[in-house]
């Protein structure tokens, strides 16, 4: 690209922040801008598997992600009614040595702190807060960003990483028509000495059951639990991370579930709940000058724990497309959706398929359960569901 063009990157989440990271170790002028007036990742957990570590560590973030990360030893499956624990496959030392990197735990916010600073050693000033987009136009020469607040902007390239409901892809595609999938979600934290003698704190636990299932993992250096349970109910359909609801609806949500889930809802800080809305798979992310990345143009149901591992992956062939076409940065743009566009639609319908297995009504008994998950999560079936995922290296997948 020519000396002074830019790119413009729209929203500051793990997803956007990573691409503006890939791409100033690119070489290439960029700047983020964020519609919240600071800098904080909203939600608690986040599960980010090999193919998603294995970016983080090509961007020179091994040592600050494993000062903030867990290495859990492993992922189980159990009972929602009677604990019974199944084995889902083994992580730790055994992820590094078959995939060259670990399967980590976060805190949303330790995650995205860790980005936030790489970029300000990069570049101090190329976080911009309280811009929130509310239109762009293009020719064949830049994009130029209107904004609520401030004077608009103009790049050589706009990337909208401004999640599921994305302004950025409104403008590009007109509205969009989320479904309400009949699941609602909540989530919390609980303290480390508030977690039951029955959970275990160096595994990745999912509990599932008819209708519904439970993920809980640690974080914060082991400090937190992250607790997670979804179920199938069609009386709540607001699509927010930050409604606030009670314990006594989040129990009742899980009544009859085993007592381990129960001490945790009784435990947990502060629940929140959100309904799981689905977006068809995007044929097209791309027009001219402007792209889509993460959640902006392939959300998916939190069943795969792939949401922002995808969005790690984008932003690492997203540059890579970008360093290749230095005087077309829009064949750049074309040639990243070319390289992304059919796996992460791939992910989005593995999603669904997930979470179909985890609610079946078959677990509604205790020996059609046993029969049902051992059936289900045998090591050839899950290595199916989980190799293709993992093996994947956005450093160097041709593009």
């Amino acid at each position: 690209m020519a000396a002074g063009d830019k790119i413009a990157i729209l929203g500051g989440g793990i997803g956007g922040l990573a691409a503006a990271l890939a791409l100033l170790r690119q070489g290439i002028e960029v700047d983020v801008y964020e519609q919240a007036p600071e800098l904080k990742e909203l939600g608690a957990g986040v599960q980010i598997s090999s193919n998603g570590t294995r970016v983080l560590y090509a961007l020179g973030l091994g040592e600050a992600i494993e000062r903030v990360g867990v290495i859990v030893a492993g992922k189980e499956i159990r009972l929602w009614s009677t604990g019974q624990t199944w084995k889902l496959f083994d992580l730790g030392a055994v992820s590094v040595e078959r995939y060259g990197s670990p399967y980590m735990m976060f805190h949303r916010g330790d995650l995205h702190t860790v980005l936030v600073d790489a970029i300000r050693r990069e570049k101090p000033d190329a976080l911009h807060l309280n811009r929130k987009c509310v239109g762009l136009t293009q020719n064949a020469e830049h994009v130029e960003i209107a904004f609520e607040a401030g004077e608009p902007v103009r790049a050589a390239v706009a990337i909208g990483a401004d999640g599921v409901q994305s302004r950025v892809r409104a403008c590009l595609f007109g509205a969009d028509r989320p479904e309400f999938t009949g699941i609602v979600a909540w989530r919390g934290l609980v303290p480390r000495d508030k977690v039951p003698p029955g959970v275990k704190m160096d595994v990745g636990t999912n509990w599932v059951g008819p209708g519904g299932h439970v993920v809980h993992y640690p974080v914060r250096g082991g400090a937190l639990l992250n607790f997670v349970g979804l179920l199938e109910r069609d009386d709540w359909r607001v699509e927010s991370w930050t409604v606030q609801g009670t314990k006594d609806e989040f129990a009742n949500d899980f009544r009859n579930w085993h007592s381990d889930i129960h001490a945790c809802i009784r435990s947990v800080d502060v629940p929140y709940k959100w309904a799981l809305f689905s977006r068809p798979p995007m044929q097209s992310w791309t027009k001219g000058r402007v792209t889509l990345l993460g959640d902006a143009c392939h959300s998916m149901l939190p069943m795969l724990a792939q949401g922002a591992v995808m969005a790690l992956e984008d932003a690492m062939v997203l540059a890579r497309c970008l360093k290749l076409e230095p005087a077309d940065p829009a064949a750049g743009l074309h040639r990243y959706e070319a390289a992304r566009r059919e796996r992460a639609n791939k992910v989005v319908q593995g999603s669904i398929e997930n979470g179909k297995r985890f609610h079946n009504p078959d677990m509604a008994h205790a020996a059609g359960a046993d029969a049902y998950v051992t059936r289900e999560w045998q090591e050839e079936k899950v290595k199916q569901r989980y190799e293709w995922l993992f093996t994947y290296d956005a450093t160097s997948v041709p593009v």
